[in-house]
Formats: C-alpha cells, structure tokens, sequence
C-alpha cells in the first residue's frame, strides 16, 4: 500500500515553477554527493575553501528562490534570472572541483535544456554563449601539468570534449527550442479549439432551446391573431390599442416565419451573394419595417482604387440578416438610453487590402468598458444591459459565414462593432471567384 501511495503522488501535475524547484534541489544535493562521497572517484578536486562557502550561499539561495517561487514567476524574466544565477553556482562548482577536467563539465547544459523548453528562443542562446565562454576560459586556464597523464598529452581529448559540449549547446538552443516553441504553439491552438468547441456546444443548447420556444409560441401567436382580428371586426376596445397589438403581433410572426425559413436555409447549406448596396438596402427596410423607432444612417464608403462595388460581394444566408439586425437593436437602445434618441450609423467600406468587405455598426451610447470588450461575443456576459445573448449569437452567425467581429470605442463616444468578411467576386456567369 506504501509503494501504491509513492507511484501516485501527484509530480506530473505540478507546475512549473515547483519542478524546476525539484530539478535545481536535486542539482544541489548531486553536487553535495560528488563533492563529499565520490570526489576521490572520479578524480575531483575540493581543496579550496571557497568551494564549501559557495555551495552554503547556493543552498540558501535555493532556499529563498524556492520560497517566493510565485513572485519569481510572476516577473516577466523571472524564470531567466533564476537559471542564469544557477549557471553562475555551475560555473564556479566546476571551476573549483577540477575546471575543464572535470567529468560532468556537461552538466553546464543543465540550464540550457530547461530554458529551451520553458523560455523564448533568446533564453538558451544566451546562457549557451556564457557557458562556452566559460568552458572556454577553464580549458586555457589548465595548468599544463594536467594536460598530461601518464606520459599522454591530453589536450586534444580537452578540446574535443569542448567541441561535443558547442555542438550540444547548438542542438537545445535550435532544435530543442524549436520543438518545444511548436509544441506551445499548438498547446495555444488546441485551447483555442477547445474553447470554440465549447462555445459551439453551449450555443447548439442554446439554438435547441430556441427552435422548441419558437415551435411553443406558434399555436398561442395564432389564437392570439384570431382574437385580435375579431376584435378589429367588432371594434370592442380602443382602435390605436388594438393598432398596437396588431403591429406588435405582426412582428412576432415575422420573426417567426424569418426563424422557419433561416432554419431551413442553414439546414440545406443555401448561400448567396450580397453586395454591399443591397446589403444596406435590405437592412434599411428591416430597420423600417421591424424597428421603426430607430433613426438609422447609411453610410457607403467607396474607394476610388477598387473595383466596380456590384462585383465585390460577400457570402450570405438567412442568419446574416438577423445577426445584424440584433447589432443595430443593442445600438438603439445603448443611443437612445444616453441621448435620448435611437441613433445609429452603418458603413460599408472595403478593407485596405481590398480582399475584405467590413460592414461597421455605431451607437451614439455611453461605450462599453475596456475589461468586457474583449469578452462579448465569445462568452455570456452579464451586465446592466443583459448578459450579451445576442452579441454572442451574432458572432456565432458571422463565423460560420467567415467573418470576424471586433468591438471598439468610437474617438467621438459610443461603441463601433465592425464585422469584415471575405470578398467574392461575381463573374459574369453567375460563379463566384475569391
């Protein structure tokens, strides 16, 4: 039962900083074992005093670095000082305990291997070019009594164990290090993916949700059109009340016949191509149609260097429209809550590498802060406002159509949501080019 508790103790799930906590105490408790019980062994030497004074300093030094690791690892090159002092205590073990003669001379890339893997790329190289240039000063500093033994001349075996420790050296700083900057690049992307995943997951739940509400509401939305029809025919209340709960009826079914015929679309894969003319026409009867109370600005930003605007077109289906749609609705009421009036600007203009098209939403609000910028449209948010449902479907909708959606301030006030999708080009035939 011991031996099971030993085999799971939990070492690979510790972090950074406390297994190179591990490595550099048992550095230290080797140096002890050779220094103390196998310097006669393997021929080293520990006459000099300041051998015993470093190895206390070092010990120490260990254990107060072990003892603010966290801090250390919060500095922006702490982890580089640390491995940069403890060559420094390499260094000088080596130096008194036999120099370039030492056999474990290559533990000097000790060091090197741990920045390789832990640092950028600028790490190992530097603390290779101070352990060759140390390496190099200990073999030029060989009495020329220890170049010989037993009547053979031991420099060439000197300088061929320098060249196979440069030679090691340039393998962690290149290889090494480029292997271990791929394997953290792709660690970045997998997260990425992971978190994507679970977005997607999260707004399938969402969209399930949705379809059986909307499927709920259709038979109580007919009772409800009945009963407002009879009414009109009857004139049994007030005729601006029931003007008002027909229009508000109207919209409901609108939206829900647009809910049927979007799920269709993207069920069957239907896309089309849109220009930038008849995108905002399209969007400017939405606005008037479903949000009458919005004051919407149109704005076309043509380029004179670009080609003809009917012939640059992006992809759409039928959740484009409402992913926009919900943009403008946040805007109108983020503008009329600060100045009274639902006020919005929309602008088209073509990206300065002419292979995008963004399309720009302003309000004329207060602004969001700087910490929820970053967060709306990728997760839930919540606020005074909401919690961001319709930023996050929004971004969910022009992902899928290739687009990206940014949130920024705007130098007057108020936000600017910028989505920029792919250019197409439609040809003559009626294909798309990109």
């Amino acid at each position: 039962m011991k031996n099971l508790g030993f085999k799971n103790l939990p070492i690979r799930n510790l972090g950074a900083t406390d297994q190179l906590a591990l490595l550099r105490f048992g550095a230290l408790l080797l140096k002890i074992g050779l220094t103390f019980f196998a310097a006669d062994t393997f021929g080293l030497s520990h006459t000099s005093p300041v051998l015993y004074w470093g190895m206390s300093l070092e010990a120490l030094y260990l254990g107060v670095t072990f003892w603010h690791r966290g801090s250390i690892a919060r500095l922006k090159n702490g982890f580089f000082i640390v491995l940069l002092i403890d060559t420094l205590f390499w260094i000088s073990w080596l130096y008194f305990t036999g120099g370039a003669t030492n056999a474990f001379i290559s533990l000097l890339l000790l060091p090197i291997a741990i920045a390789a893997v832990v640092l950028p790329q600028w790490a190992p190289w530097a603390l290779a070019l101070l352990s060759t240039l140390a390496y190099s000063l200990m073999i030029f500093s060989v009495p020329e009594s220890q170049m010989k033994h037993h009547g053979m001349d031991m420099s060439s075996h000197y300088l061929g164990m320098w060249f196979n420790f440069v030679i090691s050296a340039l393998v962690l700083t290149t290889s090494v290090a480029y292997i271990a900057q791929r394997m953290r690049k792709q660690e970045v992307e997998l997260s990425y993916m992971r978190e994507a995943q679970l977005r997607q997951e999260r707004l399938l739940a969402l969209g399930t949700a949705s379809a059986q509400m909307a499927h709920q509401m259709a038979t109580p939305l007919a009772s409800l059109r009945l009963l407002v029809d009879e009414a009109v025919e009857d004139s049994v209340s007030d005729s601006e009340i029931l003007q008002e709960m027909n229009t508000a009826l109207v919209r409901c079914e609108q939206t829900l016949n647009s809910l049927r015929m979007a799920t269709e679309s993207i069920r069957e894969q239907k896309q089309s191509l849109l220009t930038a003319d008849e995108l905002l026409e399209t969007l400017k009867q939405q606005v008037l149609l479903l949000m009458p109370e919005i004051n919407l600005e149109l704005k076309h930003v043509k380029n004179n260097q670009a080609e003809d605007s009917e012939s640059r077109a992006i992809k759409s289906d039928a959740s484009l429209l409402p992913a926009l749609l919900a943009l403008v609705e946040n805007a109108g009421s983020a503008s009329l809550a600060h100045i009274g009036e639902a006020k919005v600007l929309v602008s088209v203009m073509a990206a300065t590498d002419r292979d995008r098209l963004c399309i720009s939403v302003r309000d004329f609000g207060v602004g969001i802060p700087k910490k929820m910028l970053l967060q709306l449209g990728h997760k839930l948010v919540e606020s005074e406002r909401g919690m961001g449902m319709a930023l996050l479907l929004s971004n969910a909708s022009f992902e899928r159509l290739g687009g990206q959606l940014l949130l920024g301030s705007a130098k007057e006030g108020g936000t600017v949501a910028e989505v920029c999708f792919p250019v197409w080009h439609a040809g003559v035939d009626g294909e798309c080019h990109d």
